[in-house]
């Protein structure tokens, strides 16, 4: 069977099982992601923040997680060198500022004073916090993997902040009380309805 006949094939079988799904090239579709400030800041101590969607969990022990950073953005060459930034987690109150630095340059604004946002210091790391977010992860670069447009940043999460004022009275932590948001294929969105917990499929009903 030809190749032309084998790509008709395929799509008649699509079609017929419902599917009628378009072939598209390799590319990053994985979506929705996290979108994060991450902030930094230069062995002088200037303090910068940089908007990311290629963030994510590694490793749960030890607690990692990893950031990809075009080698040309000017956020680059501070994390390569000082080994440390801080993941701010975002909400919809802080949708405007997290576009804002995510396409405004730390070489031509002060994003911290723009925005209005607190840099507070973190335990850990010399890189400040944001203290706006409900969430903030210090980390510790111990890898970069050069991948191609992006190098991606391995790090270990050292410390970890929460806002008090999501913590109910049982100290459980209810993150979704600060209205997260999520980056997809350009647009950012809030979260939307709890559709279930960890485990809801094979628990079993009270009688």
């Amino acid at each position: 069977m030809g190749l032309n006949s084998c790509h008709i094939f395929r799509e008649r079988n699509e079609v017929l099982n419902g599917m009628a799904k378009e072939l598209w090239k390799p590319g990053n579709m994985l979506y929705p992601l996290p979108v994060v400030m991450v902030s930094l800041a230069d062995r002088d101590g200037h303090p910068n923040i940089i908007t990311l969607a290629w963030v994510g969990t590694v490793c749960t022990n030890p607690p990692m997680v990893s950031i990809s950073v075009r080698p040309e953005r000017y956020s680059y060459p501070i994390l390569k060198e000082t080994g440390e930034f801080v993941i701010n987690l975002t909400t919809k109150e802080l949708a405007f500022a997290t576009d804002y630095c995510g396409v405004k340059s730390g070489r031509e604004v002060d994003k911290f004073k723009e925005m209005g946002l607190t840099p507070i210091p973190a335990d850990e790391v010399k890189a400040p916090m944001i203290q706006e977010s409900p969430v903030n992860i210090e980390c510790k670069v111990r890898q970069i993997l050069p991948l191609g447009s992006h190098d991606m940043f391995l790090a270990d999460v050292v410390a970890v902040h929460a806002d008090e004022k999501y913590m109910d009275e049982k100290h459980k932590f209810h993150l979704e009380k600060a209205d997260p948001i999520i980056y997809s294929h350009g647009s950012y969105f809030g979260c939307g309805e709890l559709l279930g917990t960890f485990g809801y499929s094979v628990k079993k009903r009270k009688k």
